[in-house]
């Protein structure tokens, strides 16, 4: 089975995430806006999810992971969490 390491910031506004999203285009660093803006408890480790298997995040999420080109930053992404940017790092497929 398909596993992947990604990252991603979560919001809870598509205003927000938009906004997060310009400043990486721009070159801001991922994990220091992970640190300050994401409300997911990973935003500690610069919003690190570590090495996981397909079908354990949520399918939107996991659509993006494992289907999206690698080390680009995607989203916003809705989800019942809220927005999320999301980088994935690497894929085992």
């Amino acid at each position: 089975m398909a596993t992947a390491c990604a990252r991603h910031i979560l919001v809870k506004t598509r205003e927000e995430a938009e906004k997060l999203k310009k400043r990486l285009d721009k070159g801001a660093d991922f994990g220091q806006l992970a640190k300050k803006h994401s409300q997911c408890p990973s935003g500690k480790k610069g919003g690190d999810l570590g090495e996981f298997r397909q079908g354990q995040m949520v399918k939107a999420f996991d659509q993006v992971i494992f289907k999206k080109e690698v080390l680009k930053i995607h989203g916003p992404v809705k989800t019942q969490f809220g927005f999320h940017l999301i980088q994935t790092l690497y894929r085992n497929d």
